[in-house]
């Protein structure tokens, strides 16, 4: 469990496995307070720490995972948000966040707002009826609140902190980004439609 509060950046330095599945990522998270079998959000992606090596962990990525979230598509070099897995007594400051990606969005449009820019992403298919004004969304790992919903698009507001201390710096309009709905949102939803 995440809380969607990048604690670091990463460099994806290495694709290797038969089939595209290990992704290396180094980075300054200090190592030796992460286990083997650890979870680390990644750019919003939940994955397993399979090995360590100097200042750099190795992650298994599934088919699954490639064919549901952006992963496919990084190339060495991309700089990766990174969040370490939530203990109990940790502080809460984003929201509920699980790794889990709901769909890959497109960003519309960016334009500047005072101070912060604002983000027009297109909603994947699917997810309409789970992003509302002012909920909470996971946007490559970063919890964020929603300005504005349409019926195709959304909005996000991005201050200044968040730009430089998260990917957001590097994104610009054309670029694809995974998506996690609010986990209670997932959960009304089902049982609205179990009601039916």
């Amino acid at each position: 469990m995440f809380t969607g509060i990048i604690t670091n950046l990463g460099e994806l330095k290495a694709i290797k496995g038969e089939f595209n599945s290990q992704y290396e990522i180094a980075s300054d998270i200090d190592l030796d307070s992460i286990c083997i079998g650890a979870s680390i959000c990644c750019s919003g992606v939940c994955l397993t720490v399979v090995e360590k090596a100097g200042n750099s962990v190795v992650f298994d990525v599934s088919n699954e995972t490639l064919s549901k979230t952006t992963l496919k598509s990084w190339m060495v070099g991309d700089r990766v948000n990174l969040e370490k897995s939530m203990n109990a007594n940790d502080q809460f400051g984003g929201h509920i966040v699980t790794g889990h990606i709901d769909g890959v969005s497109i960003i519309e449009d960016i334009w500047p707002d005072g101070e912060s820019k604002r983000y027009k992403f297109s909603i994947p298919n699917g997810l309409e009826s789970l992003l509302a004004k002012k909920g909470s969304v996971a946007i490559n790992g970063v919890s964020l609140t929603i300005n504005e919903v349409n019926t195709s698009t959304f909005d996000v507001n991005i201050i200044p902190h968040t730009m430089e201390k998260t990917t957001f710096h590097s994104l610009i309009t054309g670029d694809r980004v995974n998506i996690e709905v609010d986990i209670l949102a997932r959960y009304v939803d089902r049982q609205l439609k179990n009601m039916r």
